[in-house]
């Protein structure tokens, strides 16, 4: 095996990577397809963790004066040596990234974005020596430099001083080292949706919108300009009047491999640390991405279970991705779904199967939860969904991309069956009591209400537990009682029962077992539910605990309709 390099979990620097010994993933090659595929203006828009913020950074370090150029060595693009003559370490470069820009009012979020250029002004700090600006072209390079200074004193900052910032520092850098300027704009959309969040959607759109223009249009100093971002914001919002950007989105082949993992990639990366035989379960959990014509796994998702797996080889996977930033687009989207024909689209997808859906990729924030049918498309564009097969026209057929997505999804539909069902408390409370008092019939009939109104999801992926969805709607509704002692999986006797229920006052235990029933025979697996619980004596740890009275449930489930049946001790 080749010698250890440390997984670079979260390092988006490029030089800092290639000089701590971190293992990377060769994406050098983008330099040379970016170069042949020139465009003036080129977007690449792909979901949060793929990797765009460490490209960004591995384009300042190829192009930049001054960048140390041993750090390419050995790597793809170092092949092409007269690429490299032409163009490494050959321009000045601006670069910023925007994924800082929030606030909660547009002051807040226009000084963070001022805060930000003017750190990067304060990088050209030569500037303002020598003799290769004159005095007033030294003059407007201090005003530049006061951003940064003027956002952190709170003071008031005008907006043509922000917009003109980027044009202006090329002028000078350009003028400087008598070579046109390249400007990188990591996570450029990132302070629209702050800014749509808190209402401040409009001015923001403004300021951006002539930053763009002013950096990007009408600059003569610009030799070309790479942004990333998530969304492809629409045209006309941002990008009005710039001379045809390209725009590589996730239906693009070209630049395909270049964000993400690869197949082949992953296996290497899996050989490198003996690791080969996790390869099933990474494949299952965080592959299934399709970008263009490429099959891509998140990088984000196999370096953390990778890193799990170097200090346990037992590690279980995780949806890693869940926790990289809010999930809310997929809580909207549940909760917008009221239409029987939406949630049943839904449960399809979380069975694993495909729906077909018109796809509109260029949008404005306005209009991406407007309606159930946008949310579709921001679903797709932000890497909840995936295309799969070929498309017709903008109707693309979609998935789930893997078990790590799944889960987010189940995440949000348990959420807001909880919140649904709390929000008629008195309903919810009756439900409960007619466990307490033994009313199956009670139970069996409003289980089934619950079950008609909710999506229900089918554990195609767990072989033998599809009751797992009926035991955790149960859970949930019953933990509704603050007072009751509720468990799951409880071992007593000699098993673990699904759930067990102490109420201390009343002395009174209740065991619940769920089962499904493949061929809707609800009869049989309530019994079958029964016998367990008797076989496997269930009931032990509750009369060692004092309960005075034991009430056995068998539920038994089929797609939306349940059985209750009751034995009384």
């Amino acid at each position: 095996m080749e010698a250890w390099q440390k997984l670079p979990i979260g390092i988006e620097d490029f030089e800092k990577l290639r000089k701590n010994n971190f293992y990377y993933i060769d994406k050098t090659g983008l330099i040379k397809e970016l170069l042949n595929n020139w465009g003036e203006v080129n977007l690449f828009t792909r979901p949060r963790r793929f990797g765009k913020s460490l490209n960004m950074s591995m384009l300042k370090c190829f192009f930049e004066i001054g960048q140390d150029k041993t750090i390419f060595e050995g790597l793809e693009i170092s092949r092409e040596s007269a690429l490299c003559e032409q163009y490494m370490g050959k321009f000045p470069v601006i670069s910023i990234s925007l994924k800082g820009v929030s606030g909660r009012n547009f002051q807040a979020a226009k000084s963070m974005l001022a805060s930000i250029i003017g750190w990067e002004v304060m990088r050209f700090e030569f500037l303002r020596t020598g003799d290769k600006l004159s005095d007033s072209e030294k003059e407007a390079y201090d005003q530049l430099r006061a951003l940064s200074r003027l956002a952190n004193e709170g003071m008031e900052i005008p907006d043509s001083l922000i917009t003109e910032s980027l044009r202006m520092l090329s002028k000078l850098l350009q003028r400087y080292y008598e070579q046109r300027v390249i400007i990188l704009i990591d996570e450029y959309d990132v302070p629209l949706d702050k800014a749509y969040q808190f209402g401040y959607y409009d001015e923001m759109v403004e300021l951006i919108r002539n930053l763009f223009s002013q950096a990007m249009k009408t600059n003569d100093c610009l030799q070309f300009a790479v942004l990333t971002g998530c969304l492809r914001v629409s045209k006309e919002s941002i990008f009005t009047g710039l001379n045809n950007p390209k725009i590589y989105s996730i239906t693009s082949v070209t630049f395909n491999e270049y964000f993400g993992f690869t197949d082949e990639e992953v296996k290497a990366l899996l050989l490198h640390y003996g690791l080969q035989s996790h390869y099933g379960t990474i494949r299952e959990w965080y592959d299934g991405y399709r970008f263009g014509s490429a099959d891509i796994y998140s990088p984000w998702d196999v370096l953390n279970f990778v890193d799990a797996l170097c200090a346990d080889s037992d590690a279980a996977p995780q949806a890693y991705w869940i926790n990289t930033s809010s999930n809310d687009i997929v809580r909207k989207f549940v909760w917008k779904a009221k239409t029987s024909s939406a949630r049943r689209e839904i449960e399809k997808l979380i069975a694993g199967e495909t729906i077909r859906k018109e796809i509109h990729q260029e949008m404005t924030y306005r209009d991406l939860d407007s309606t159930i049918e946008n949310l579709w498309s921001v679903l797709f564009t932000t890497g909840y969904l995936t295309q799969a097969g070929k498309t017709e026209g903008d109707v693309f057929h979609l998935r789930i991309p893997n078990l790590g997505i799944r889960k987010i999804f189940v995440r949000q539909i348990y959420e807001w069956f909880q919140e649904t069902a709390e929000a008629d408390g008195s309903t919810l409370n009756a439900f409960c009591e007619a466990f307490e008092n033994g009313n199956a019939a009670g139970i069996e009939t409003q289980f089934n209400d619950y079950l008609w109104n909710t999506f229900i999801i089918r554990d195609t992926f767990v072989k033998g537990k599809k009751e797992n969805f009926y035991h955790g709607i149960l859970l949930g509704l019953l933990r509704y009682k603050e007072s009751w002692a509720v468990s799951s999986n409880r071992e007593s006797g000699e098993g673990y029962s699904d759930i067990v229920i102490e109420i201390g006052r009343e002395r009174i235990g209740i065991i619940i077992e769920v089962k499904y029933s493949d061929d809707g025979k609800l009869d049989k697996a309530c019994a079958e539910a029964l016998e367990q619980i008797e076989k496997n004596d269930y009931e032990q740890v509750l009369r060692e605990n004092g309960m005075k009275t034991i009430l056995k449930y068998g539920i038994a489930c089929h797609k939306k309709q349940c059985k209750v049946v009751k034995r009384t001790t």
